[in-house]
């Protein structure tokens, strides 16, 4: 399997977030990577590094506006008066009647979901070239290749069209789909993450060209706690093209791997030409953001049967944060993987 790191994604290394009203340091830090990295090695994958993609490839998914505003806002954040070391809003429109605001400030506000994806002065350029990572992986797949991987950070399936948040700046997954979709008439997106991928869904909720299903932790009291229920199913052209199955944060490995199978049949029966999975391993017993109780074994199968359903397959990082077992739930999920691609 060909797997894609771009070390220019250690950049991107904030600070602020806030957990229960206090301002806590933010769980998306570069040392993930090398953690992820680790895992890979168990299983004897290695890394390189992809080439880098016009921004044409960015906005089949993300607006203008939002791309310039990534760009450029860390440089304009500096000359604000005492302007702290990342780019973090304030103030959130919530009334239908809001307007696009010309002021840095209140832009940053519009482009945010929360605040726990600060930029600093390297962001722009580490996510872009997550980004070209997840690209590489799916020219890998239209290539011919029968699966390849996406070391991407920052994130991105919390970020829509141009609302970033929980982490994300650029949609990496929906990035890597829309670039499948030049080629083939359907594509989806398998969702595993515990947190909902609720950015992707934003970007396809009307299109019934991508199919998106997200197996997650029900959204009833865990971020982001506004969408990923059940009654989603897509709207226009999309209605019947979106699948939430919401699962209790006690759900163990066999349950998990229960819902991703049904999710395979669904998406199996919408006949797509190639598949993104946002592979989100947070769903760890020993992830610190206690999202599910799935362990190592649990991780095997799920690679298992996500490369017995036998589409062409783009795996984007998504989730999965500090703690020992991080690179051990990656190499367990690659071992299934592997292991059913060889048998096959």
């Amino acid at each position: 399997m060909r797997c894609f790191y771009a070390p220019e994604t250690e950049g991107h290394d904030p600070s602020f977030r806030i957990t229960h009203g206090r301002v806590v340091q933010n769980a998306e830090r570069p040392e993930r990577a090398r953690l992820l990295q680790k895992g890979l090695a168990e299983v004897r994958l290695t890394t390189e590094e992809p080439g880098t993609y016009p921004r044409s490839a960015l906005e089949r998914v993300h607006t203008p506006r939002f791309l310039d505003y990534l760009e450029t806002c860390w440089d304009e954040w500096q000359a604000l008066p005492d302007a702290g070391p990342e780019v973090i809003g304030n103030a959130f429109p919530r009334n239908a009647a809001a307007r696009y605001p010309t002021g840095l400030v209140a832009r940053a506000g519009w482009h945010a979901a929360d605040v726990s994806a600060p930029i600093g002065p390297h962001s722009w350029t580490a996510t872009r070239r997550s980004a070209d990572c997840a690209l590489a992986a799916a020219d890998a797949v239209l290539g011919g290749a029968r699966t390849a991987y996406a070391l991407c950070r920052p994130p991105g399936h919390h970020t829509s069209a141009e609302v970033a948040g929980g982490h994300c700046l650029l949609n990496v997954s929906a990035i890597a789909a829309a670039h499948l979709r030049e080629t083939h008439e359907r594509v989806a997106i398998l969702d595993i993450d515990t947190h909902h991928g609720n950015g992707t869904q934003d970007i396809f909720w009307e299109r019934g060209d991508v199919f998106f299903a997200s197996v997650h932790t029900d959204p009833s009291d865990y971020y982001p706690f506004f969408t990923g229920f059940a009654d989603e199913t897509g709207a226009g052209d999309g209605v019947g093209a979106t699948l939430n199955l919401p699962l209790p944060r006690t759900t163990g490995g066999i349950s998990w791997c229960a819902s991703i199978h049904d999710a395979l049949e669904r998406i199996i029966a919408f006949d797509p030409g190639a598949l993104v999975v946002s592979l989100g391993l947070d769903a760890h017993t020993d992830d610190p953001l206690e999202g599910m109780r799935v362990d190592d074994s649990g991780f095997t199968r799920a690679g298992a049967l996500i490369a017995d359903a036998g589409l062409p397959t783009v795996f984007v990082q998504e989730g999965g944060y500090l703690s020992d077992s991080l690179p051990s739930a990656l190499s367990s999920f690659m071992d299934g993987v592997c292991s059913m691609v060889r048998s096959g």
